[in-house]
């Protein structure tokens, strides 16, 4: 009895302190699934709750890959279940084929649906962009439609909703170049429109940009490169045109990031401080966008911890997920007040 009181005790301590560090949580979405490999979460607040989605399957870029979901309430989170796939239908013969499904991205309609976007297609320089929505936070979803030709929704990260109504998307493509462009819906995603790519792909090649809301009204894109650091790029149009693409100092490891606008305008990235390899996970705070302080380490042992999703909750806590080891989802909640800050200089890390 009390060996197994130790074992919970050690067990809560590992799950919910370090408060001050600014965490209040940390936890796996699932502990056991029937799938042996996961990536590329999303995380959204929904009246029924948090909720989560990802992609799973055998492994990356095999057929079976499904979008799967999952709801934490009071009780924690709810069992895994498959919410989508890539199963086509030909109109010649009636003829099914399945393709992978890719980098689920949910968002909050507000007093509307719960959005599901996600990519579908054998790989990424070919893939197109679906869309479904549930009406009662994640319980039932809509029959899956596709995008227009050239439409793709947001890649990766979250889109924001601006004060004009538009729904902006951050996103890319793959198949000339990794080059970015934004799109935006006014009408819950049955009209669209988009910008031409921000970048050419070849002195800088970009992809999955994060949107942040600066002070002064200004947007700014931070996202994953080839180059071994973090682009950023402004927009002071509401995300009609930007400026041109630069490098920052922060490293990136050709590895997805994400970002948020705190409700005090503070600005918190989450990414791998690293130039090589996907581990440490890193999360960073800015007051403009440009000077970084480091925050915390989320996971430095060997591994993958990649492709964060992060965002704020109506109670004022950061919310991250993110791959573990490709095997399971991570969930991490800060207090944002608590973090001890530390500033990065010349893209180092602070011991």
């Amino acid at each position: 009895m009390m060996r197994m009181l130790l074992f919970a005790c050690a067990l809560l301590s590992a799950l919910v302190c370090r408060a001050d560090e600014g965490i209040l949580l940390s936890e796996f979405v699932f502990e056991t699934a029937p799938f042996p490999s996961c990536h590329a979460s999303t995380l959204a607040e929904t009246p029924n709750g948090l909720a989560a989605a990802w992609f799973a399957g055998t492994y990356e870029k095999h057929p079976d890959v499904g979008i799967w979901f999952a709801r934490r309430t009071q009780r924690g989170w709810s069992e895994p279940r498959e919410v989508a796939n890539g199963v086509q239908y030909t109109s010649v013969d009636g003829a099914v084929k399945r393709h992978p499904c890719w980098n689920p991205v949910l968002f909050q309609a507000p007093d509307g649906p719960l959005l599901l976007f996600f990519k579908c297609g054998p790989n990424p320089s070919t893939w197109w962009g679906m869309l479904t929505d549930s009406m009662d936070g994640g319980e039932t979803w809509s029959l899956p439609r596709r995008l227009p030709e050239g439409i793709f929704g947001p890649v990766k990260n979250k889109p924001v909703l601006l004060e004009d109504g538009r729904l902006l998307c951050p996103t890319s493509t793959e198949d000339q170049g990794w080059r970015v462009h934004f799109e935006w819906t006014s009408d819950a995603g049955r009209t669209w429109f988009r910008t031409d790519a921000i970048n050419g792909g070849q002195v800088i090649g970009a992809i999955q940009p994060s949107i942040l809301h600066l002070a002064d009204g200004t947007l700014q894109a931070m996202g994953r490169t080839k180059n071994g650091k973090l682009f950023q790029t402004r927009s002071s149009d509401a995300g009609r045109t930007w400026s041109p693409m630069e490098l920052t100092a922060l490293p990136n490891p050709n590895a997805g990031t994400d970002a948020v606008t705190l409700a005090d305008v503070r600005q918190v990235l989450v990414y791998n401080h690293t130039p090589k390899g996907r581990t440490p996970l890193n999360v960073a705070v800015s007051e403009d966008g440009a000077a970084w302080q480091a925050a915390l380490v989320l996971e430095s042992e060997p591994g993958e911890y990649s492709y964060p999703a992060v965002i704020q909750t109506s109670d004022g806590r950061v919310h991250i997920s993110y791959t573990w080891k490709r095997q399971r989802v991570k969930h991490v909640v800060l207090e944002p007040e608590k973090l001890r800050l530390r500033a990065i200089v010349d893209g180092k890390w602070p011991e």
